[in-house]
């Protein structure tokens, strides 16, 4: 299912609203103004979805219906549009698909934090879980080229548009029959109702979204600069395309190192040493310049390396406070937390960096000056790398309160000899 996920993302926020300026005719600055709307409507939504789903869990399955069918409909709506008023079709349609999104992707992690499973298991889970949405991603950079066959781009996108629904619908189905036999931990009979206020109480909760957030603001600068880098800074705008296949490549293939080292030294270490490759990669690609071609393809597998690490090391993390702190009953809260974060970091990223740039003089696609270009690199690579370096220090520090409790014997013994098979206990 997280294919599929991935898959919508890409072609709604990146090909989409060029389509509509461009094919249709949309004022640009119309289309960013509704997109800013929308944004701010997909972010603050979240807690409330997570809420609507942890209170009716009990129905797991008919909300994943409801969020598909959302998703898929307002997907189909994007790239068919109708009427004589693209811009409202097109804020219609992007609301309905994103906020399908978030209620399939809450409920999706929700489900991986309640899967009754060993810690080592739940990375594993985390793991395989954003190594397809990686793959979903690559996918959906490749299928608007692959499926014009010469034909025009409007054509391009209904046969995207159709080729969506069946996968979705095919993800949707095998997660709906996995769900059917699926051990989950239910919520204990005396902890339904808690509140929001309870749901983020609690130093561990405040230290690991607080660190979930700097990381994720670290890691937000560069997805916000890497077109304006790639073109302005280094000068290869034509392989664009095999930069960012390098990097979400790297980071699905790394979907299999990240739990081997986790299972070794432990989950917080295993990120701890995923911020360290990080800063290492972004100090070397603060010194690159015009025609570093193949030291930037390094970073971009380098840093894809440590991005699989940052998409399913904290889920895993969250998925085993979850088990010992009995917080079933807040599964979709705590997640949904997750992905407000993400939204905010992206959000804040963007409201920061651009504008401090063009006040700062730089231009996007016009010669880059000595200053120009050093203050590029200065914002696309050595601000994340000391954002990412006071992040590290930071876990380094709450490493002891990050760090799991041992469970009660009865559930460390597990059933049949399986370790963490048992009930999580405090």
């Amino acid at each position: 299912m997280a294919l599929p996920l991935a898959f919508a993302g890409l072609p709604v926020y990146l090909h989409a609203p060029d389509f509509y300026a461009t094919d249709l005719g949309v004022s640009l600055a119309a289309l960013g103004t509704v997109l800013l709307g929308l944004r701010l409507i997909d972010a603050v939504q979240d807690p409330f979805i997570g809420s609507l789903s942890d209170r009716w869990s009990s129905h797991r399955g008919l909300i994943l219906w409801i969020g598909a069918l959302m998703l898929g409909g307002g997907f189909w709506m994007v790239f068919t549009p109708m009427g004589s008023a693209p811009l409202l079709w097109f804020a219609a349609a992007v609301l309905l698909c994103t906020t399908g999104f978030s209620v399939v992707s809450i409920n999706l992690q929700a489900l991986g934090g309640l899967w009754h499973a060993s810690d080592a298991d739940r990375t594993r889970i985390a793991s395989w879980r954003e190594g397809f949405g990686l793959l979903g991603l690559l996918l959906a950079a490749m299928a608007p080229t692959v499926l014009a066959f010469g034909d025009p781009r409007a054509v391009a996108f209904e046969r995207l548009a159709l080729l969506y629904l069946p996968l979705l619908a095919l993800g949707l189905l095998l997660l709906l029959r996995w769900l059917r036999r699926a051990q989950l931990d239910a919520p204990a009979a005396d902890e339904a109702g808690v509140g929001w206020r309870e749901v983020l109480a609690g130093r561990w909760r405040r230290q690991f979204f607080g660190l979930y957030l700097a990381n994720t603001v670290a890691g937000s600068i560069p997805a916000v600069l890497v077109m304006f880098f790639i073109r302005d800074r280094i000068g290869a705008e034509a392989q664009t395309g095999l930069f960012l296949l390098a990097y979400f490549l790297s980071g699905a293939l790394s979907m299999a190192l990240w739990p081997r080292i986790a299972a070794r030294f432990g989950k917080p270490q295993a990120w701890a040493l995923s911020m360290g490759l990080a800063i290492a990669t972004f100090v070397w690609a603060s010194l690159l310049g015009p025609g570093d071609i193949a030291a930037y393809a390094v970073v971009c597998i380098l840093s894809g390396l440590a991005l699989g690490a940052d998409l399913a090391l904290p889920a895993a993390i969250l998925a085993d406070h979850i088990a010992r702190d009995r917080a079933q009953d807040a599964a979709s809260r705590l997640y949904s937390v997750m992905t407000f974060v993400s939204k905010a970091a992206l959000a804040l990223a963007t409201g920061l960096v651009l504008p401090t740039l063009g006040l700062l003089g730089y231009v996007p696609g016009s010669a880059l000056t000595e200053t120009g270009g050093l203050l590029l690199s200065l914002a696309y690579a050595a601000l994340p790398c000391l954002l990412k370096a006071v992040t590290l220090v930071w876990l380094l520090k709450m490493m002891p309160v990050l760090a799991p409790a041992p469970l009660a014997p009865d559930a460390a013994a597990g059933v049949d000899g399986v370790p963490g098979s048992g009930r999580p206990a405090l």
